[in-house]
């Protein structure tokens, strides 16, 4: 059993994936959009990762804002777990994802990457932190796995 995690933005798709224990989330790829009312090969590619890494579920992160309130993102974000409800067969979860691109960003900062190299990276490692607040928050609650 895997999990994968994606943060969903309008021209990007960060992607990332559970080991089999449920321990670590690792990055996979980054599906990157022609345009943000394009989602059929979006789609496709996550159906296709979803059957080789033997996925049973999705975690898809909840773009709050940081007062708790829900924007337009939201909205759009639900509309594309629909989808992928639909289209994969599976549970999809949303997940706060409030505060995971900045993470992604430090963190990346801490590693020395440069920062014309960080936008590259940013939706991946976010997907990572997403996945990986989801997999800690199930070994805190184990009965849920």
């Amino acid at each position: 059993m895997r999990i994968l995690g994606l943060d969903f933005g309008s021209k990007t798709v960060g992607v990332a994936v559970s080991d089999e224990l449920l321990i670590t989330a690792q990055g996979v790829e980054i599906i990157r959009r022609k345009s943000p009312a394009k989602l059929r090969q979006t789609l496709a590619r996550i159906e296709e990762l979803v059957g080789e890494y033997g996925v049973d579920r999705i975690v898809l992160g909840y773009p709050k804002n940081m007062n708790n309130t829900e924007g337009e993102r939201c909205e759009k974000t639900k509309e594309f777990k629909e989808m992928l409800e639909k289209r994969c067969h599976l549970p999809v979860i949303l997940w706060d994802e409030r505060l995971t691109t900045v993470a992604a960003d430090r963190s990346m900062i801490e590693t020395g990457i440069r920062r014309e190299n960080r936008k590259e990276y940013v939706d991946e490692i976010a997907a990572i932190f997403i996945l990986q607040g989801y997999l800690d928050y199930l070994a805190n609650h184990t009965q849920e796995k």
